[in-house]
């Protein structure tokens, strides 16, 4: 501590004291009752997101895998007209592209138009399987910056309150709740907001693999059944 000759602290020096540190949890306790609702709930968003991004990403990563061999096999058993070993042979590898293989072999002796379209509409199913709850991802991240600015708007509310209500004695303390509930809001909704957004994106590009994974086999397929005997 400094002190001046006639024993009074150093005024630099007593600022520096008094200077104040906040953590996380004091920012969100300073927000008010309006603001810590509005962080629950976008915590709540951000724990769904995230269960359903790490949840898609395994399944995707379950499905993008197949044998390299997958496809020869197939080739071999349909050419020699073992289609019944074929159908064995996409039971047991539990895929997509193994269940649109399996749709096309139950309809060979058919037109090739109508295996096309089996295999399409498998394709469709699948797809569908692929894109499970993804778009709920999609909408907290359009619905969670929107949420914080909400808290935004209630902030600034409480603030001009305040400020109407104070006369001419503003207590700052009163008014910095309604900024704390502003800004808090603000920067929470944007950080779930932007993990959600990337995460959405990532699933998105994932799952697009593996549909140009699905096609490239269906036509190895239909390819298969074109050439001549």
């Amino acid at each position: 501590m400094l002190l001046f000759q006639d024993g009074t602290q150093d005024p630099l020096a007593e600022g520096l004291a008094e200077e104040k540190t906040l953590s996380i949890i004091e920012l969100i306790q300073s927000g008010g009752l309006g603001g810590q609702l509005i962080i629950a709930l976008l915590f709540v968003l951000l724990l769904v997101g995230l269960y359903i991004y790490f949840e898609r990403i395994l399944a995707i990563r379950a499905a993008s895998k197949v044998d390299s061999n997958f496809m020869n096999q197939i080739r071999d058993h349909v050419s020699s007209g073992k289609t019944d070993a074929a159908q064995v042979l996409c039971a047991q590898v539990n895929s997509p592209v193994s269940r649109l293989i399996g749709k096309g072999i139950s309809r060979i002796g058919k037109p090739l138009e109508d295996i096309n379209t089996a295999i399409e509409n498998a394709g469709k199913l699948e797809i569908y399987k692929l894109e499970k709850n993804v778009s709920v991802i999609a909408t907290i991240a359009g619905a969670a910056p929107m949420i914080g600015f909400l808290g935004t708007v209630i902030g600034m509310i409480l603030s001009i309150f305040e400020i109407s209500n104070a006369g001419g004695n503003i207590d700052m303390k009163l008014l910095s709740d309604g900024l704390y509930t502003a800004m808090t809001t603000t920067v929470a909704g944007l950080i779930v907001g932007i993990i959600s957004y990337i995460a959405y994106n990532h699933l998105v590009v994932r799952t697009d693999k593996v549909i140009y994974q699905m096609e490239a086999n269906s036509i190895e397929f239909l390819d298969l059944l074109n050439e001549p005997i």
